[in-house]
């Protein structure tokens, strides 16, 4: 099975969850989305499962938008050849239609709850909702403690012969790698790569595999990759292709990894922590590019930045696990009371529809 592509469009970041929805699909070339209203354990991520696998199955190509909270659950789904998605539009990454009955329709599942047997449980859903958001407030607390300290190591190393050095490889690679098309200068969409969630802090390699045959590791363990990242991205789009920038979950306005799907190239920062699992086709190691003397009288100071951000990383993650574990627990307040046989032939209407725009 190939594997399949999959980005967040929100993160968990220091100042909050960050949202980069308004990008879940070209608005131009927009036919058909579904916007899925309704509580927890209504049935919105099944639902969306089953039309991504009926679709697949059909010969669609899908692309997976994963819950920043927990990777395991669906946030959304686009069929780009259809110019079609579906999207929980619900709070924390709240949408509205835009072209509304032309092309945006709303999908309310709370219609499924038996409302009847759930009336009874008043007190232990507004217990468990409350609890869930007291999670994420020490969560943010800890991202923003390991951020500025990052930011710390990366200002102590981010030089001008620095920004110098990457820059003039970033344009031996675009004269090697990108020839220019005549066409006009192409567009860049946004997705997150990876997230930090209650699993941990991760990254959808697989996704880059998947859309990408050469991908460049740039190994980083200082937060260097950016403008490099920049100016290849610019570089790219000049030349007439479309991309794909990934920021950073912890600096949404930094570059962390760059997609070029058409000439099947790709830009993946690669750390300590999270290293790029398969053999590269190219590896820049951006450290080495670093003053050396800068490495050397700030070795003991940037070892124990590491360490107490590793430790401060920890600490998020923990406090996003138990917000996920009350998550789960007010899932299963609902479950037993939602209608989901109704559920599932709405997703199989949505799939009928879906279908007939082939």
């Amino acid at each position: 099975m190939e594997p399949k592509v999959s980005f967040f469009l929100g993160a968990n970041t220091p100042s909050g969850f960050y949202s980069l929805y308004d990008q879940l699909i070209d608005p131009d070339e927009a036919r058909r989305v579904y916007l899925l209203k309704g509580g927890p354990g209504c049935g919105k991520s099944s639902l969306m499962r089953r039309v991504a696998a009926a679709l697949e199955e059909a010969g669609e190509a899908a692309e997976y938008i994963q819950c920043s909270g927990d990777p395991g659950s669906l946030d959304a789904v686009v069929f780009p050849r259809l110019g079609a998605a579906i999207v929980d539009a619900t709070a924390p990454h709240v949408m509205e239609p835009k072209l509304a009955g032309v092309v945006d329709c709303y999908v309310d599942l709370s219609r499924f709850y038996r409302r009847e047997e759930l009336l009874p449980l008043r007190g232990e859903i507004a217990s468990a909702t409350s609890g869930y958001k007291s999670h994420y407030k020490r969560a943010y607390h800890c991202l923003t403690a390991a951020a500025q300290l990052m930011e710390d190591n990366r200002a102590l190393l981010s030089t001008p012969a620095l920004e110098a050095k990457a820059l003039k490889r970033a344009r031996g690679i675009l004269s090697r790698e990108v020839k220019k098309t005549g066409r006009q200068p192409g567009r860049a969409v946004q997705r997150f790569l990876g997230a930090v969630s209650c699993q941990g802090v991760s990254c959808n390699f697989e996704t880059v595999d998947a859309l990408c045959r050469r991908v460049y590791e740039l190994s980083d363990s200082y937060g260097l990759a950016s403008g490099m990242l920049t100016a290849l991205a610019a570089g790219c789009m000049s030349a007439g292709y479309d991309v794909i920038l990934c920021p950073s979950p912890l600096f949404p306005e930094r570059a962390e990894h760059l997609l070029v799907p058409e000439l099947s190239l790709a830009f993946v920062t690669s750390t300590p922590a999270l290293p790029y699992p398969q053999r590269p086709y190219r590896r820049i190691r951006l450290d080495a590019m670093a003053d050396a003397e800068l490495l050397h009288k700030y070795k003991a100071r940037l070892k124990f930045s590491r360490k107490v951000t590793a430790a401060l990383m920890e600490e998020g993650v923990d406090a996003l696990a138990h917000a996920k574990a009350v998550h789960d627990q007010l899932e299963a307040l609902y479950n037993p009371h939602v209608d989901f046989e109704g559920v599932y032939q709405e997703a199989g209407r949505i799939t009928e529809e879906l279908l007939s725009m082939k």
